[in-house]
């Protein structure tokens, strides 16, 4: 006997059908919609040749979408930035897959590099930025699908004034 439990299971839990959860079609927890975006990213043939890049504006393109959830891919050239923004009333995966952006909130930056993954609920304000001096990637799960993207004005920072 374990020492370290008293639950013991007899026979094939397997056998039990009853106990098993059919798997999911399309992702319904917020850990099944960054799985859905890893595996989205390790398929390089899924994304890679869709990707353009556009000196003028941030290039986009619908990739995927399911039951009130839909998966954007993004290219971001050297300086390129989403301005200070939020989701409104979507959550939502972001994955870096190739380069790196930064992303500014009220609390500070974060680099993120490829295979970095941002987790953000309702209301979430960020800017997005690819501050480096190569292109980048990204892919953008939202859910409910995104239906607005409020712009903030960023916090103005006080001047001092001398005396």
């Amino acid at each position: 006997m374990n020492s370290d439990s008293d639950l013991q299971i007899a026979g094939d839990i397997l056998a039990v059908q009853h106990l098993l959860q059919p798997a999911r079609e399309h992702p319904a927890t917020v850990a099944e919609f960054a799985g859905l975006a890893r595996s989205l990213a390790a398929d390089c043939g899924r994304w890679q040749h869709l990707v353009r890049y556009d000196a003028v504006s941030r290039w986009y393109h619908r990739l995927h979408e399911g039951p009130g959830y839909e998966v954007w891919l993004l290219s971001w050239v050297p300086g390129q930035g989403s301005g200070l923004h939020d989701h409104g009333p979507s959550s939502g995966v972001l994955t870096v897959l190739d380069g790196r952006l930064t992303e500014r909130t009220e609390r500070g930056r974060h680099t993120l590099t490829a295979g970095a993954q941002r987790v953000f609920a309702p209301g979430y304000a960020h800017e997005v930025v690819n501050d480096s001096l190569e292109p980048a990637v990204s892919l953008h799960v939202y859910y409910p699908g995104l239906t607005t993207m409020p712009m903030h004005s960023p916090q103005c920072a006080p001047v001092a004034v001398a005396t």
